[in-house]
């Protein structure tokens, strides 16, 4: 099982509210006003801007089927339905052309088996938002083991990260009165047993930290006012978050309380008695447990014992023993120049690991034989893309989800016993026309020789004289891993008109592990851009594409990639998508949830951090006197994580220096952009209208605006 700390510090969904005005300005900004997220004349602005953009591209013929065909792709009755088992049924949440926010629905295995399986509805989102008038986008629920026949709810207002979290009672179908309940916070909440549960407050200054997660924990029983909950710790008020766990594994139960300083460290307590024992394990090291075992996955080496453990490596050790002070371990993953450790999930009696070889997965059984583990291959695999296993029931079986998918094959789910060979059980429906389309891996040399890969997806009659539509995505940030995947939106709009798909594995991501993402932190950041730019130059150079049919795309992280690429080499590309984008790096660290992910950027705070922060940073890099290719920036005005304030002042300051940019921002979406079907269509529409109108394709009705 993955620690609490890593799947909080991956998901952010336990960051902040903050939806308030701008905090302490900045004097030598004169766009400061866009940060007041719901200000009149800040909204007044976007509306223009929306305005404008709708105008320039939803009015072709190209856009509207476009845009239908996306919502017929996602409302799809012949999607797979992907389910979660609680108790003794399998739940799916559920969006069609009827349901725009949502079915929340169950049914068994035997149904769903059946192509098309009878459901019971468990609750209906349209129906409760009508009720309550609010717009509600789905979360999560976490049922209480072992009976399963009540969960915690979590719903969001808008898409938010902050969320509403409510018990509710699967067996009456209902919100449970007088239960646990939560007002709308990006505080978390976790079981302990049926009348108690671990609260990480974040309501207020005095609660969170600077970065907007819990800074203190609480026990609370059920029937009390959370005012009465017993505090059980408290971090820094400078820290990234604080939280606690139990452990309900059957035989094995435990309780855990964590503290992490930063977005890449974590302090680990065994709550026993009371007291808070300090698992010794390094700061920046991952933990979970597995019945009496500690896992520990290591981002850096570390020596212990007379012993060291190379960064990378999966770590087994008996819990009990490991307080004791013994400090024998076993290593279940061994980490390679270009083989890493994807995750591990883990069954009753087995822990599954999936591996990446070379930006393949690779799945291995690990059973515990007596002390000494065995390790087993999955069999029956294919060769190329993504592959991924997760637990039906961790708890009381060793069955397994088995996902599958790469660019040009629809996605499949399969139900495995650990050791047996998988059942195929649904799969995701052609969505576009793959025929004569290719995939390949190919390598880039990055400015200080690093052989950086990439994906590329194409026709395999593709003639290399320059002039192909391409599309290069990245991310290269926080370890995470850019892998093979199936999309019909992306198929559709893009790979069967002729579009080449390029997809990096830059440095800053984990393809081959914790050294290569931190081969581009802080000081180190350029590395990913410039493993970015390495790829687009090799596709020029081995005349795929030339820069004017090059265009370029991502979000978030990659919002940042791909800004610092239109500010350092505009010559390169011919257009560019920035979605939900960090870019102004000098407040970015005072902008909602920015304070948390200093340890992967540095703190503009400090004069000499922001010395290399500042040759990162789009918003203070663009110039007047330079060329810039077309620019779309989109965002939403209720991302709570990353501030819309980035996009806004870009394109705003790009506008007043006479550049060509274009800015959307859909009023719901949270950090995802968009709350429905309907909205996720029309923006991935304006995507790729807009990548077609100026990368050129014969396909495409209407001139460039």
């Amino acid at each position: 099982m993955r620690s609490f700390a890593l799947a909080c510090a991956l998901s952010l969904s336990c960051l902040a509210p903050a939806f308030a005005a701008a905090p302490a300005k900045a004097p030598d900004d004169p766009r400061l006003w866009l940060e007041d997220v719901t200000g009149t004349r800040a909204l007044q602005w976007v509306a223009q801007r929306d305005s404008e953009s709708t105008k320039a591209l939803a009015g072709t013929d190209e856009f509207k089927s476009m845009s239908e065909r996306f919502l017929a792709i996602m409302d799809s009755e012949a999607k797979i339905p992907y389910v979660t088992k609680i108790g003794p049924l399998y739940y799916n949440f559920w969006r069609d052309k009827s349901h725009e926010r949502g079915l929340w629905r169950r049914t068994t295995l035997e149904e769903y088996r059946k192509a098309d399986p009878a459901w019971e509805t468990v609750l209906d989102l349209d129906s409760l938002s009508r009720a309550e008038n609010v717009m509600w986008v789905w979360h999560d629920v976490q049922p209480l083991p072992p009976e399963e026949t009540r969960c915690l709810m979590s719903l969001s207002r808008g898409g938010s990260d902050a969320d509403v979290t409510r018990e509710f009672d699967l067996t009456t179908k209902a919100f449970v009165s007088g239960g646990f309940s939560l007002p709308e916070s990006k505080s978390n909440i976790s079981w302990r047993d049926r009348d108690m549960v671990y609260l990480g407050v974040a309501f207020d200054s005095t609660t969170m930290t600077t970065s907007g997660y819990p800074r203190v924990v609480k026990e609370w029983k059920r029937g009390t006012p959370i005012s009465e909950a017993t505090t059980i710790f408290e971090g820094k008020r400078e820290d990234v978050s604080a939280y606690a766990y139990h452990d309900m594994t059957p035989g094995f139960e435990r309780d855990f309380v964590g503290r992490s300083p930063t977005f890449f460290t974590n302090e680990l307590f065994l709550r026993r008695d009371g007291k808070l024992i300090r698992i010794e394990k390094p700061d920046d090291a991952t933990a979970g447990t597995f019945r009496e075992w500690l896992l520990i996955q290591l981002r850096t080496d570390w020596t212990v014992a007379g012993k060291t453990w190379p960064a990378g490596a999966l770590l087994a050790t008996r819990l009990d023993d490991f307080v004791a002070g013994k400090r024998e371990m076993e290593m279940l993953f061994t980490p390679e120049a270009r083989k890493s450790l994807d995750g591990y999930t883990t069954t009753r009696n087995t822990i599954i690991l999936n591996e990446l070889d070379n930006v393949k997965n690779r799945l291995y059984v690990l059973r515990d034989d007596g002390g000494h583990w065995t390790r087993t291959p999955m069999t029956g695999l294919p060769e190329f893309g993504a592959i991924d296993a997760s637990a039906v029931d961790a708890l009381k079986s060793d069955d397994y989800w088995l996902t599958m998918a790469d660019f040009l094959t629809p996605s499949t789910l399969s139900l495995g016993t650990a050791g047996g060979a998988p059942e195929k059980l649904k799969q995701t429906p052609t969505f576009f026309e793959a025929g004569g389309l290719e995939v390949s891996q190919h390598e880039a040399i990055s400015k200080d020789g690093t052989h950086v890969p990439y994906f590329e997806v194409a026709r395999k009659n593709l003639v290399a004289d320059g002039t192909a539509p391409t599309l290069l995505t990245g991310y290269g940030g926080f370890e995470i891993s850019q892998l093979p995947y199936y999309s019909g939106t992306q198929g559709s709009g893009w790979l069967e008109k002729g579009g080449v798909l390029v997809v990096a594995n830059i440095r800053g991501g984990g393809e081959f592990g914790p050294k290569w993402h931190q081969a581009a932190l802080k000081a180190n950041r350029p590395r990913a851009y410039e493993d970015f730019v390495a790829v687009g130059e090799d596709l020029v150079k081995r005349r795929v594409t030339s820069p004017k049919h090059l265009g370029i795309m991502g979000g978030s992280n990659g919002g940042l990639l791909v800004g610092n690429a239109l500010v350092m080499r505009p010559d390169l590309f011919g257009a560019v998508v920035c979605q939900a984008p960090l870019l102004d790096m000098k407040r970015y660290s005072h902008l909602l949830a920015g304070a948390s992910w200093m340890g992967e950027y540095g703190d503009p705070d400090k004069p000499e951090e922001w010395a290399f922060i500042r040759t990162f940073s789009p918003y203070q890099l663009v110039r007047k006197d330079v060329k810039y290719p077309r620019t779309l920036f989109t965002t939403s005005t209720r991302d709570d994580r990353v501030h819309p304030g980035h996009a806004r002042k870009m394109a705003a300051k790009m506008k007043e220096q006479g550049h060509d940019v274009l800015y959307y921002e859909n009023v719901e979406g949270g950090h995802a952009g968009s709350a429905t079907n309907k909205q996720r269509a029309f923006m991935n529409a304006m995507a790729y209208t807009f990548l077609w109108m100026q990368l050129g394709s014969p396909t495409v009705v209407g001139p460039k605006p």
